[in-house]
């Protein structure tokens, strides 16, 4: 039977044995009463692991590898504290096989620690803000010790949790973390005014978080009938619904709810998202499976990347050993929306990093995260290749004229290097 306690009652040795893995909800569910304690008790617990997904609160820190053991998605958020004083053993893997993997016991899951809102006149409670991979992780731990955050919304959640799945419960009343959207300026709207093109009136999108998909949603205000099925959900997306935008109205599954696993965003997202049935929380077998997308017509995937090379390969994940990204769902939406009847796969960059390197390369400097026969538009400021049916010197082609117009002359001569050894 579960029991209530107090935080600083919370012996974490009694429940985490050396050797153990621990999962706790990502991102915005993260519940950071219970992880700043376990961090703060590890000593007297012993080595044990920790799988992490997205991070962006305070909370991790690399000096904790003295007893923690991280491995995790990659080096999204506050993971990149970990990436770089290399005390995180990343796991590259799509989205979707983490229930398939935590469910098997692959990624082992003995410890769940997650954040829940209070219950609803049915005794459910609500996983809040993340309902990915943490609910299988809940079926499959030893001990499940639940955040009770009066500030976390009450979702529709496919898979809520009841007293029974809970062995503890601490009470709490923290504001949950925030992920605010990336500010953006004319070349994020450039990038936008490209990508609109291929995102037709009745599509549902799927897109991540940051400056470029903000500008790209910020775009689609005189679209009509758009529907949601995306592995996260932020702030635009609410803005979008109250416009008459987001409808969901000609998806053939889930018609007339937004499909997520992931709020990440700020409390207007949060305060939108509460007992609001148009918005459903779910795994990821049902946001990243394929059985479930390729039900879906003029779907339509907007993904990043670190850059992408002259024949359309994608690296979304590292720079050399610096690895900055993630394999995340970008395959499983990808491969998605370019079999979609009336759908399109789209990839967009800027051109150059910061320093002014570009990012349409010749060849990739990290992984290849999407293989060239999947990609389908790569879009930067300076326009938009649309690599499906091309061949390699038509894409080679197209990638240039995208590029920064300082690269292109190099890009060129590369890619006729490119072309004559592959001849």
């Amino acid at each position: 039977m579960a029991k209530t306690i107090q935080l600083d009652e919370l012996d974490f040795a009694r429940y985490v044995r050396a050797g153990d893995t621990v999962i706790w909800g990502q991102a915005c569910g993260e519940p950071t009463t219970l992880s700043r304690a376990l961090l703060a008790q590890r000593h007297r617990i012993g080595t044990f692991d920790i799988f992490m997904g997205s991070c962006f609160s305070d909370t991790i820190q690399a000096a904790h590898a003295d007893t923690v053991r991280f491995f995790g998605i990659g080096g999204v958020g506050s993971n990149r504290r970990l990436t770089k004083a290399e005390a995180i053993q990343i796991v590259p893997t799509h989205i979707s096989s983490l229930d398939q993997h935590i469910g098997s016991g692959v990624i082992p899951c003995d410890v769940a620690l997650v954040q829940v809102s209070p219950p609803n006149e049915r005794g459910e409670y609500s996983l809040g803000l993340i309902s990915d991979y943490i609910r299988t992780a809940v079926d499959k731990a030893r001990v499940v010790i639940a955040e009770v955050n009066s500030l976390v919304p009450q979702t529709v959640c496919e898979n809520p949790l009841r007293e029974s799945d809970i062995d503890v419960f601490i009470e709490a009343s923290v504001p949950p973390v925030e992920v605010k959207a990336g500010s953006y300026g004319d070349k994020e709207r450039a990038i936008a005014d490209f990508a609109t093109n291929f995102i037709p009136d009745a599509a549902t999108l799927q897109m991540g978080n940051g400056a470029i998909p903000e500008a790209i949603m910020a775009t689609l205000k005189s679209r009509r009938g758009l529907g949601i099925h995306s592995g996260m959900l932020g702030d635009s997306v609410a803005d979008l619904v109250k416009a008459g935008v987001i409808t969901n109205e000609h998806k053939e599954i889930d018609r007339g709810v937004s499909v997520t696993g992931c709020l990440m965003g700020t409390h207007q997202l949060f305060e939108f998202a509460h007992r609001n049935p148009a918005v459903l929380m779910c795994s990821v077998w049902h946001t990243h499976g394929q059985s479930t997308l390729a039900r879906l017509s003029r779907f339509v995937s907007i993904n990043s990347a670190v850059e992408v090379d002259l024949t359309g390969q994608v690296n979304a994940e590292a720079i050399g050993r610096d690895y900055v990204g993630a394999v995340g769902g970008q395959v499983d939406y990808v491969r998605a929306a370019s079999s979609s009847p009336g759908g399109c796969s789209i990839i967009a960059l800027p051109a150059t990093t910061k320093d002014g390197a570009t990012k349409i390369v010749a060849s990739l400097s990290g992984p290849v995260t999407t293989a060239r026969s999947d990609t389908g538009v790569v879009v930067t400021e300076f326009g938009a290749a649309d690599l499906r049916g091309k061949s390699l010197p038509q894409r080679m082609r197209a990638m240039i004229a995208i590029a920064d117009p300082a690269h292109r002359e190099a890009l060129d001569r590369a890619a006729h290097a490119l072309v004559l050894g592959e001849a």
